[in-house]
């Protein structure tokens, strides 16, 4: 199976979130997940800024609560936040109780409906109630594994570049385990898309 552009039949089973955007636009919708980060999330700022682009954070409540200033900078640059609980809970190994008082606690630091489940994964019964909280789920069509350390730089961008078309949402991780990959990557994804007149949007 290729995990950096999910099937079919996965996103069947979970066809109530959103995996890519529905356009004939040539927009991208850049998303970041695990911040804020020290300085790692300030650069990814900068980059976006280089290019005009907007993205979408999936922030963790704790991370937020050690780095208030990084989760404001993202906000008054312009781009969307949403919620990726509050520890990094994965669903198919938490009780649901435990499970929605862990997003509830990031919903006290992070204003948005949309979530996205850390790791990907979460019960059919957890992804039902937070659509009925209101909540927008937001998954992935591409997946740059920049979080993967045995994976070159060269093949984190080659995930990207080769699976990328309008209305795709691309993962990025704005943390220390994916440091090294993201910053070979991102500015080249950036540019890459750009020059072929592309725009970089955020999620709603």
């Amino acid at each position: 199976m290729n995990i950096n552009k999910p099937p079919k039949w996965l996103r069947l089973l979970y066809r109530s979130s959103h995996w890519k955007i529905k356009t004939d636009a040539k927009e991208l919708y850049l998303t970041f997940d695990d911040g804020p980060t020290p300085e790692i999330t300030q650069w990814v700022l900068e980059q976006l800024d280089k290019f005009n682009a907007k993205a979408t954070f999936f922030c963790i409540g704790r991370n937020i609560d050690r780095h208030p200033d990084i989760y404001e900078n993202i906000i008054n640059r312009g781009h969307s936040v949403g919620n990726h609980t509050y520890s990094h809970l994965k669903g198919w190994h938490t009780k649901n109780s435990e499970y929605f008082n862990d997003i509830e606690l990031a919903s006290q630091c992070i204003n948005s409906k949309l979530f996205r489940p850390p790791y990907g994964r979460a019960k059919y019964s957890q992804i039902s109630r937070l659509k009925k909280e209101g909540y927008k789920l937001f998954m992935w069509d591409v997946l740059s594994e920049d979080y993967n350390h045995n994976i070159s730089e060269e093949k984190c961008l080659q995930n990207v570049i080769y699976n990328t078309q309008n209305g795709s949402i691309i993962v990025f991780h704005d943390s220390l385990k994916a440091k090294k990959n993201l910053l070979a990557t991102l500015p080249t994804v950036l540019k890459t898309f750009t020059q072929q007149g592309y725009e970089f949007c955020r999620l709603e």
